[in-house]
């Protein structure tokens, strides 16, 4: 059974950082690319970043490129996002996915705040 769990999310003043991370279990970690995606009230989910199962390739939505960075962890079976010069338009949930293995399974996602 698929697990994703993420966490640290939190509120913060715009241009701060937060990193956030996806703890998974229930299948191949270490075989499987990743993605983190946003929703924030009222709008669709939104695509943030995507990296592959060797964490060679990553590609990013043009709305956080330079500002987010994606990684991952294969012997902790975690993915990262590395949130940072953070804006207003940031504040969403923020969920990881796993596209091949289970793309319509979501955790319960991560609360990212941005604000003064």
């Amino acid at each position: 059974q698929v697990q994703l769990v993420e966490s640290g999310g939190g509120l913060v003043h715009p241009g701060g950082s937060l990193r956030l991370s996806c703890v998974t279990s229930g299948f191949t970690f270490s075989g499987n690319s990743m993605r983190w995606y946003r929703q924030a009230p009222g709008k669709e989910r939104e695509l943030v970043a995507h990296i592959s199962s060797d964490g060679v390739f990553t590609n990013y939505a043009d709305s956080v490129k330079g500002r987010f960075t994606i990684s991952r962890d294969n012997a902790k079976s975690t993915v990262y996002l590395q949130m940072n010069s953070l804006k207003r338009e940031d504040t969403a949930v923020y969920l990881c996915n796993v596209p091949s293995y289970a793309p319509g399974y979501w955790g319960q996602g991560t609360q990212v705040t941005v604000s003064s």
